[in-house]
C-alpha cells in the first residue's frame, strides 16, 4: 500500500524517547523516494495517455497518486526537520563535544563514503548529502550558539547551557568514571581527573562532564 513506509517513518520517532537522536533511516528514506520516483513516472504516463487519447477514466487514479506523492513528501520532509530539532537539543544536553554514539547517529559511515566518493570522483547521492548536511548544520548551530553566548555578560560571556534547572549547591561531589586529564578550573588551578578518584568542585564547571559519562555525581 502507497505511503506505508513513509508512515513508518514518523512512527520510528514516536517510538524514541525525547532527547534521543536514532540512527538515520536511509533505507526506508531511500525506498519512499523511489515510490515517489515510481508514482510520478506512472503519473506522467497516465497524463499524456489522457491528454493524447482523452482517457478521462484515469483521472482518479492520478489524483489519487498525486496525493500520495504529497503524503510521503510530507513524511520524509518532517522526518528530517523532527531530527534538526533533536540534533538542536543534543547540543544543549552534551555541550559541544559530543558523546562518540551520538555523533555515529549523526554520520555514520560518512567520512569514509566520502572519501571513496572522492576518490572516484563520482557526485554524492541526495542521502549522501542530507547526512552531510545534518553534520554541518550542527557545526553552523553550535558556533551561532558559541557567538551568542560571548556577546553575552557585558563581553564576558555566559554559558546558557549550564543549569537548565536551579541548583540546590553550586559545589557537587563527583566521581571519575574514565581517565580524562586536567581540568581547569576558574582560577587557573588543575585538576587531574583520573579514573574512580573524587573530586569536590564548582557545578558550572563539571555539568557537561556529567552529561558526557567522564564524571559521575555523588550522592552522599
Amino acid at each position: 500500500m502507497f505511503c506505508e513506509k513513509a508512515v513508518e517513518l514518523i512512527r520510528e520517532l514516536q517510538r524514541t524517547n525525547d532527547g534521543q537522536l536514532p540512527a538515520f533511516n536511509e533505507d526506508g528514506v531511500r525506498q519512499v523516494l523511489q515510490e515517489m520516483e515510481a508514482l510520478y513516472e506512472h503519473n506522467q504516463t497516465d497524463v499524456n495517455e489522457t491528454k493524447s487519447d482523452g482517457r478521462g477514466d484515469l483521472l482518479p487514479s492520478i489524483r489519487l497518486r498525486h496525493c500520495c506523492l504529497l503524503r510521503n513528501q510530507r513524511c520524509v520532509a518532517a522526518y528530517l526537520y523532527d531530527r534538526l530539532l533533536r540534533i538542536r537539543a543534543v547540543r544543549w544536553e552534551y555541550g559541544s563535544v559530543l558523546p562518540a554514539n551520538v555523533r555515529f547517529h549523526m554520520s555514520a559511515e560518512e567520512v569514509g563514503r566520502l572519501a571513496a566518493l572522492g576518490s572516484t570522483g563520482r557526485p554524492p547521492s541526495w542521502l549522501t548529502c542530507r547526512r552531510r548536511a545534518q553534520v554541518q548544520w550542527f557545526a553552523r548551530y553550535k558556533k551561532s550558539l558559541a557567538s551568542f553566548m560571548r556577546s553575552l555578560g557585558a563581553g564576558g560571556g555566559l554559558d546558557v547551557t549550564q543549569d537548565m534547572k536551579a541548583p540546590k549547591s553550586l559545589y557537587v561531589q563527583v566521581r571519575c568514571v574514565k581517565d580524562h586529564g586536567e581540568l581547569e578550573m576558574d582560577d587557573g588551578t588543575l585538576v587531574l581527573l583520573k579514573k574512580n578518584s573524587q573530586h569536590f568542585l564548582p557545578r558550572w564547571t563539571c555539568e557537561h562532564l556529567i552529561r558526557q559519562g567522564v564524571l559521575e555525581h555523588v550522592v552522599s
